[in-house]
């Protein structure tokens, strides 16, 4: 019998991946594209969506051209992507009417303090489990069908559709036959209700937003149609918001485990099984990954800025040459003066969530070197983490003995070091970090039978432990100072 394989597209929001996943769950093969950011004004984002579609599609025909195999080697796709990034096409052409808007994207901040003047954020919260920021998808939903000529009118016709990038690379892989999303990237909408499981038609009333622009909502593992390619269809199966896929790659499957995934952001979700705990301290609640009936919550803190700042590092302020060159440096000026930078670029998250908090550099002094401001950028990657895990320690009454993490910058030793140190609980680094991409390998291959969640679980191994050594008193001076600095950001770009 020829060996079989699961495709598990990653689209990210800098880069599309694809990974090749075998029966035993070892990734056998893996391509990446980087894609364009475009800045059109200060506070937006924007990518074009079918860059982010001819960037996915390319890595899926190197990985296989790599591995030597075809599609009939190929038993079920699953996709895992961005979230909250907003695109509204043709539903006749499928073309795209606008850029899509991206998650990090602020110009929809009026439009929130609109909602908020409104009264609805408490409905907001105990309805979606989120709080009325820009980040989610309704007001840029909002926002396109406001500014785009002609939009809303198309949109009340049926004209148009609505998807975040799950439901637009469905719709690619499927030649236009399926307008679908899962139930952890409906919950990033601010659009449905994660209790009814629905879409919640007070909120689309609130937005003037038309339901009939939405996709139909599934579980995470089940059928979201087919992908045909010559003689061979291939199921789409797993489907998850990149968070939550993370979540479950993590194999966090049981209330209380959590893990931390350092991308573009920097994500700490907590699974609260079948409990929707309402944080009182900033967080947000979400839907975890689900196969059928068995719903599952989670409690998450987003970070907007972590491995973008690396990035802004490489090529803004051209201080490194590559990410891997910001361990070596740091760890050169390690233990000397303390510099911290607050990276809020786009504004503040979890558990502030102040769009109008920016980016601030303390500390600087005649002998300050540009290794210096690596390693505090570093650093702040940690120090938001804490801000989140205290606030999520509060909400769930739950207290966190260890913390899991992936994504590309849990390489970085020092940064690992370091969020062991200024959290005081070991960091579990696993063999595979690929841990987003393997979450919808693995509920493609539940709906396939290949696996279930005991297997998933089983399959976990550590590649590193970080234990905690800095001093209590260092510890407490630091992140003092951190919150110092983070009050000092806040509100500066408010009008």
């Amino acid at each position: 019998m020829e060996e079989k394989f699961i495709l598990a597209l990653d689209q990210g929001t800098t880069s599309s991946r694809t990974l090749l996943v075998d029966s035993k769950g070892i990734i056998r093969g893996t391509s990446q594209k980087e894609f364009k950011q475009i800045y059109p004004k200060s506070g937006w984002v924007e990518h074009n969506p079918e860059e982010i579609w001819s960037t996915q599609w390319s890595t899926i025909w190197d990985v296989m051209e790599e591995a030597r195999i075809d599609f009939s080697q190929i038993a079920g796709i699953g996709i895992t992507n961005q979230r909250e990034t907003t695109i509204i096409w043709d539903k006749k052409s499928g073309n795209a009417i606008y850029n899509a808007i991206v998650w990090q994207d602020k110009r929809t901040a009026p439009l929130c303090e609109q909602l908020k003047s409104k009264g609805l954020e408490d409905y907001v919260r105990e309805n979606t489990g989120l709080v009325i920021d820009s980040y989610f998808s309704a007001t840029k939903i909002s926002w396109i069908l406001d500014e785009v000529e002609g939009a809303r009118k198309r949109a009340e016709k049926g004209e148009l559709l609505f998807g975040t990038v799950d439901t637009w690379l469905i719709w690619k892989l499927t030649g236009g036959k399926s307008h679908l999303t899962d139930y952890t990237n409906a919950s990033r909408t601010m659009l449905f209700n994660i209790s009814t499981l629905e879409w919640d038609s007070y909120l689309l009333e609130q937005m003037n937003i038309p339901q009939a622009i939405l996709p139909t909502v599934k579980p995470s593992s089940a059928l979201f149609g087919h992908f045909r390619e010559d003689e061979y269809t291939i199921p789409i199966c797993g489907v998850a918001g990149d968070q939550q896929a993370a979540l479950f790659g993590q194999a966090c499957l049981e209330e209380g485990m959590v893990k931390n995934t350092y991308g573009t952001g920097c994500f700490m979700l907590m699974n609260t099984g079948d409990k929707k705990v309402i944080s009182k301290n900033g967080l947000i609640t979400t839907l975890a990954c689900s196969s059928g009936e068995n719903i599952q919550y989670a409690l998450e803190g987003s970070v907007f800025v972590a491995g973008s700042a690396i990035q802004w590092l490489r090529d803004g302020l051209k201080v490194i040459k590559t990410a891997a060159d910001s361990e070596k440096m740091a760890a050169e000026v390690a233990g000397s003066e303390d510099i911290f930078i607050v990276p809020a670029f786009a504004g503040l998250g979890a558990p502030y969530w102040d769009m109008y908090a920016r980016g601030a550099i303390f500390g600087i002094t005649r002998d300050t070197r540009s290794a210096h401001l690596v390693k505090a950028t570093l650093e702040s990657m940690a120090y938001q983490t804490r801000d989140v895990l205290e606030a999520m320690a509060e909400d769930s009454e739950i207290k966190i003995k260890t913390l899991k993490v992936d994504g590309g910058a849990v390489v970085n030793n020092y940064l690992m070091q370091f969020q062991a140190d200024i959290l005081n609980v070991p960091v579990i680094r696993p063999e595979v970090i690929e841990t987003t991409a393997m979450g919808a390998a693995y509920l493609a291959g539940i709906y396939l039978d290949w696996w279930d969640y005991r297997t998933i679980m089983s399959d976990q191994r550590v590649e590193r432990e970080f234990i905690p050594v800095m001093t209590s008193d260092k510890r407490q001076s630091l992140y003092h100072k951190w919150q110092d600095a983070v009050r000092r950001t806040r509100g500066w770009a408010e009008k």
